[in-house]
């Protein structure tokens, strides 16, 4: 057996723990990496990584007269977004995992990884990467520890989490962390000649609850390769979540101040194309209303001391989807890329800028395309790739919240779920209470609205927006929910839930509401209900607005389209209802009685509203 990396050519801080240098060991033994770096989290630190990415070409430096300290990276083409067909839940139980997730065997999945992990670092540094996903110091925060080979992963880690020294010195002897190893599963054999871009055919995301264990190969993309993100914070914080009793949720955090100058909290599930980073970042159209940036995709919610749900969002950074933002739907994020900002698979201006579809009206006449390629509005393709991100520091957003480090986390007023629906869904609905609330997180769901995506009109279900990232059986997740609800009781301050829809159409096949900054006159709404000051008007599935009790002022909207962003088809709801049934047929008997109940009590109201 070769020399231990640590003891030959590596210098190991003084303050880290011993349990995080002998398993550092461990996997260097296992990778065997040229080198290997303790990263630090210094800005000279992330200045020599990006001048090494700059020389290899995985970066290039943007026109610092326009994005100062900016980059713009180019993956390769097979490694752009995350793969949810190679990402795998490994509990000891297949029925654990449930039926919403890839389940393999823990025993059997490592004796896959082993073999690809194998001198999978030959040729490259491995970096150590410590840090803390919550402000540092934070009851609420949780640490944790990722073995890299990327030094792209290694900036981008920087500005995601709190990353570096000041997270190693929170590991402690008695302290629980939580191990992330990852590799592009590209070694390099001697003389051999890297590329921009390494990565592997051989994609593997994999999740051990039971050990808080992640491991990933293969992947650069962020989505697979920042194992704080979604890995960490959400599918096994979910689990840590479950068995502490609090929440890991796919959620963007919202406050609200009103002209009274009461200041409310919002969190917010959104499934994919659905408006999320927009309402994170909203700019209210309704006078006297202020609205700030808490985070923008997920929480951490845990009933307090005090019996009031907190939350903090555990992130330091927005890895935001660059297409369709702009001027015209989220001034707040193009305020927010000035500079310190990495572009991955956008558009290069001649100018040395970057551009993205909806970036601006119109596109420029030239660019190189995300590929490297010349391009032009007539190249018959996407300048930048339809999943082209943005990586940047929450703290550079001008509307972030002065309490969005709060290490006791911000109190929760209020908790919306929304999907993409052309019918069925009305604009705005409040749960009866927090069983129904949960249900309606239950059955979130968008309708397929091309072809190409399935048959039109059929629903994809997304409970809690967290399909593709809850780390245990979804069933169980909900009665997890119904528990929080029972010890927010106790201590007397229960969220109000709501259902949003931005997206209803007319028989024109139009969107009856204007959504972005008109999404302020729903919040409003919602934020008078918590505060006690508008009726609403009782519905089969909800309550919904009282007549004239949507603040419309100044809003034109077409004959007839108020009423049939509220109507309640009851057929229609009714046939919806058996196709909730078979959703839920498919968890075994795990969905709570609960949530079964209310799905029972909706069809018998649907059933009597037609008598």
């Amino acid at each position: 057996m070769s020399t231990p990396l640590l003891t030959r050519d590596t210098v190991t801080p003084d303050d880290a723990d011993l349990r995080v240098v002998q398993w550092v060991e461990q996997i260097a033994e296992l990778t065997q990496p040229d080198a290997i770096e303790w990263v630090d989290g210094s800005t000279a630190e992330t200045d020599r990584l990006t001048r090494l990415m700059v020389e290899t070409g995985t970066l290039t430096r943007l026109n610092p007269e326009h994005r100062p300290y900016s980059f713009l990276a180019r993956s390769d083409p097979s490694d752009v977004a995350r793969v949810e067909s190679r990402t795998f839940i490994c509990s000891e139980r297949e029925e654990d995992a449930g039926p919403t997730n890839n389940w393999v065997a823990p025993d059997e999945m490592r004796a896959t990884l082993q073999p690809l992990f194998d001198g999978a670092m030959r040729g490259r540094t491995m970096y150590v990467i410590p840090f803390s996903m919550g402000p540092i110091g934070s009851p609420l925060a949780k640490l944790g520890v990722q073995i890299t080979d990327s030094p792209y992963v290694v900036v981008s880690m920087g500005i995601m989490t709190r990353m570096g020294t000041v997270a190693l010195r929170q590991i402690t002897e008695d302290t629980e962390w939580v191990p992330a190893v990852h590799t592009v599963g590209a070694p390099l054999l001697a003389g051999e000649t890297d590329v921009p871009w390494p990565c592997s055919d051989t994609k593997y995301i994999s999740h051990f609850p039971e050990t808080r264990e992640i491991w990933s190969h293969g992947s650069a993309y962020g989505g697979n390769a920042l194992l704080a993100k979604k890995s960490f914070a959400l599918r096994i914080a979910s689990v840590i979540a479950r068995d502490e009793g609090w929440l890991a949720e796919h959620m963007l955090l919202l406050k609200m101040t009103s002209p009274r100058g009461r200041v409310f909290h919002l969190a917010a599930a959104f499934p994919s194309a659905c408006g999320k980073t927009n309402l994170a970042m909203l700019k209210p159209t309704i006078p006297g209303w202020k609205v700030e940036t808490i985070g923008d995709d997920i929480a951490w919610l845990r009933p307090g001391p005090d019996g009031r749900l907190r939350a903090i969002n555990p992130e330091a950074g927005f890895f935001g989807v660059a297409p369709g933002t702009g001027v015209s739907t989220n001034a707040t994020a193009i305020e927010t890329l000035w500079g310190n900002t990495i572009f991955t698979n956008v558009a290069l201006r001649e100018d040395g800028d970057v551009w993205w579809e909806g970036l601006t009206d119109k596109a420029p006449d030239r660019l190189t395309d995300w590929q490297g390629n010349p391009w032009s509005p007539d190249s018959g393709t996407t300048a930048a790739h339809p999943n082209s991100r943005f990586t940047v520091a929450a703290r550079q957003c001008p509307i972030i919240s002065d309490d969005w480090e709060d290490p006791q986390g911000v109190v929760i007023d209020a908790i919306i779920f929304g999907g993409r629906r052309a019918t069925n869904a009305p604009l705005v609905v409040e749960a009866r209470d927090w069983e129904h609330g949960v249900f309606m997180g239950a059955t979130v769901s968008s309708e397929q609205t091309a072809a190409a995506e399935g048959t039109v009109g059929e629903l994809r279900r997304d409970p809690f927006a967290m399909l593709p990232f809850c780390g245990y059986n979804m069933a169980d997740h909900w009665s997890h929910w119904l528990d929080i609800g029972q010890e927010l009781r106790r201590g007397g301050r229960v969220p109000r839930i709501f259902q949003v829809n931005w997206f209803r159409k007319g028989e024109d096949g139009k969107f009856l509401w204007p959504g972005f900054g008109e999404n302020s006159r729903v919040l409003e709404w919602i934020l008078e209900r918590v505060d006690g000051r508008v009726p609403a008007a009782d519905s089969p599935i909800g309550w919904l607005p009282a007549e004239d009790g949507l603040n419309l002022d100044g809003l034109e909207l077409k004959d007839g389209a108020l009423q049939q962003l509220f109507d309640v088809n009851a057929d229609s709801w009714l046939a919806e209802t058996d196709d909730t049934q078979k959703f839920f047929d498919q968890f075994d008997g795990r969905v709570p009685a609960a949530v079964q109940k209310q799905l029972d009590v909706l069809r018998g109201r649907l059933t009597a509203s037609k008598q």
